[in-house]
């Protein structure tokens, strides 16, 4: 009997540095008219190319996304929105009344470029099964942006979340060097622990087109997650074009 081939793994599109674009010109007047590029646009743009989900980070800075482009794209026609977002009271009642199909907890610090390490789940664990269940009362998936570490893929598992992202930066850092694989064999590993406690592996941070057919030989992966490296693409090609060759390198073969 033929063995049957594995899905194609999904590419969540993160639209955030179009956000970033706009606020360089329009910060405090991103409202205006002339306002661009839109972050609701390039969602557009990527579900046409053949995104399977929209991705956006709603920082309590409000450096790029603002609360108008989060309900803006989650009025698009037939999206999948994954709502990034720190565990803290605010963004949990924003989540709450906007009832996107999933929320990411995510760390987040003021002083970062962008979110720099994985979420510290074993460390408060409370905080954030009381967070997980609040969101999952409200209809929406939860998922945890955590580290390949094993205490805090079992403690994602405790807290009630069904799914994990995994951070990918240390390997996106190292590729290149010889610490790739490393990183690399760090992700299967997490990645088969979190399938056999049954949770969904989703991956993102730092991925690009140079490596991401590497972090497509990792195990049990359902979703990628995707940003910077397609916005800048798009600079070059357009919006389709870099959201479709990147779909193109998510297929399995």
């Amino acid at each position: 009997m033929t063995a049957r081939p594995q899905s194609d793994v999904l590419l969540g599109v993160n639209v955030d540095h179009a956000a970033t674009l706009r606020q360089a010109r329009y910060r405090g007047r991103h409202a205006s008219a002339h306002a661009e590029p839109s972050p609701a646009a390039f969602a557009r743009e990527s579900l046409a190319a053949g995104a399977d989900g929209i991705t956006v980070h709603l920082r309590e800075d409000r450096r790029h996304i603002q609360e108008e482009d989060v309900r803006e794209i989650a009025a698009l026609a037939g999206v999948r929105l994954n709502f990034e977002m720190a565990c803290a009271p605010a963004m949990v009642a924003f989540a709450r009344a906007l009832r996107p199909a999933a929320a990411c907890l995510v760390p987040e610090s003021r002083e970062e470029v962008t979110t720099e390490g994985g979420l510290d789940v074993a460390g408060q664990p409370a905080r954030i099964a009381d967070t997980v269940a609040a969101l999952a009362e409200a209809g929406v998936e939860v998922s945890l942006f955590i580290g390949p570490d094993a205490a805090q893929v079992e403690a994602a598992r405790a807290s009630g979340a069904p799914v994990i992202e995994l951070h990918t930066g240390a390997f996106a850092e190292a590729w290149g060097t010889p610490a790739a694989e490393a990183e690399l064999e760090r992700l299967r590993q997490a990645c088969a622990l979190a399938h056999g406690l049954g949770l969904v592996v989703n991956a993102g941070h730092g991925i690009n087109y140079g490596n991401v057919r590497a972090v497509m030989t990792l195990p049990h992966l359902h979703e990628l997650n995707i940003g910077h490296a397609i916005v800048s693409r798009s600079l070059l090609t357009g919006a389709r074009q870099a959201v479709g060759e990147m779909k193109a390198l998510l297929r399995r073969r």
